[in-house]
Order: structure tokens, then sequence, then C-alpha cells
């Protein structure tokens, strides 16, 4: 009766202080879909931002893949173009993350945002949930560009009630700790910062698709 009552007791303090629990079946596929600030620029794979974002996940007791489909230097347009060859078949969401060089080669704000919401539009109607990573313009393109650029993804997230993560580069621009030697790419550093700023909302974003994957199964 004692070793009976110890060990219930025992597995409620296990339950109690476990972390996030994984949702049952297969794990979430998510796609990363962006620049080289998630392609990995210089870095080892491992080191990419895919890649330590899966271990973090993993860490915090989900089941999840993460797909690393990142290009270094994508527009905005060009990541339109190979969208649908790029993002596998049953894929349960997508971060997206592009806009950053539209904004260093002082592209129209108007075209990257009219390539940002066709890109989500398609992705939302293949049935992932897309969590949107933001970007600011530098501060040399001007107030002007800025204002017009900065504002784009608060616009879009609303349009389409996505997650937003204003600024993906949020804690680390800037910094040199944080950034290679050109000062705008993560380094591994950087990228381990840029993942744990960003695991809260990445977290909400698997919640969404568990929820969206329950009220179907229930249907």
């Amino acid at each position: 009766m004692v070793l009976a009552t110890l060990l219930c007791n025992w597995l409620l303090l296990v339950a109690a202080t476990a972390g996030p629990a994984a949702a049952a079946g297969p794990p979430l596929r998510i796609v990363v879909f962006g620049d080289s600030l998630v392609a990995g620029f210089q870095l080892k794979a491992s080191e990419a931002f895919p890649a330590q974002l899966e271990r973090a996940l993993k860490a915090r007791g989900h089941a999840v893949e993460i797909i690393n489909a990142g290009v270094s230097g994508d527009t905005t347009a060009a990541g339109l173009e190979r969208l649908r060859w790029s993002i596998p078949d049953k894929v349960d969401a997508v971060i997206l993350e592009l806009g950053a060089n539209d904004a260093l080669r002082g592209l129209d704000p108007n075209r990257a945002k009219s390539n940002l919401d066709k890109m989500i539009t398609t992705i939302k109607a293949s049935g992932a949930d897309v969590l949107l990573a933001g970007m600011m313009a530098p501060p040399n393109m001007g107030p002007a560009y800025a204002q017009a650029f900065n504002g784009i993804y608060q616009d879009l997230a609303s349009k389409h009630d996505l997650i937003l993560y204003p600024f993906f580069l949020d804690g680390i621009a800037l910094d040199q700790r944080f950034n290679l030697s050109d000062g705008i790419h993560p380094n591994s550093k950087g990228v381990a910062e840029i993942t744990r700023n960003i695991l809260p909302t990445v977290e909400r974003l698997l919640e969404r698709v568990r929820t969206r994957q329950a009220a179907v199964t229930k249907g």
C-alpha cells in the first residue's frame, strides 16, 4: 500500500513538473521559408536557425520536424517564384521570413507587400498555418522608406489573422557579439539568441496547429 502510494505521488509529480507535452501522433512538420537569415549563411547546417529551433522545441517536449527552405539572397519576388516547389506536401505550418533583401536594395515596399500577400494566400490555401517574421528597413534608407516598409508585416498579419513576430533580428541587430564580420548576418550565438526570443511565439504557432487539427478530427 505504501509503495503504491509513493508510485502514485511520483507520477503526479512528473506530470506537474514536465514541460509542454508533445502532441500525440506524428511530429508536426514546420517549414522555415526565407533568405540567408534562416538558411544559415556561413554557418554549419546544425547552427542554422531551423536546426537550432528544432532542438529547442524538442527540448521543450514538442514533437516537430523543422525543414530549412531558406535561400541566401532571396527577395520577396524570388521567394514567390519558388514557393510552390520549395514547400513539401503535408506541411503543418510555415514560418515566413522574407523582406530583408528588398529593404537592403531599396525595392518598392508595395511590391514586397504584394509578394508576401500572395505567398501567405497560397500557403494558407494548402491548409498550413503561417507565422510571419517581420523585418525593419535599415536606418540609412530614410524615414519615408522605413515608414512604408515597416508597416507591411502588421498589415498582413491583421489581414490574414496570422501570428506575427514583429522583428526577426530583435535583440541582435547591430550587435557585433551576435553577428558575422559583415554586421548583417547572425553568427551561431546570434541564431541562438533569435531562437530563444522567438520560441514562445513558435509555441503559439504549434498550439494553433494542434487546435485546428483537433477541430478537424472532431468535425
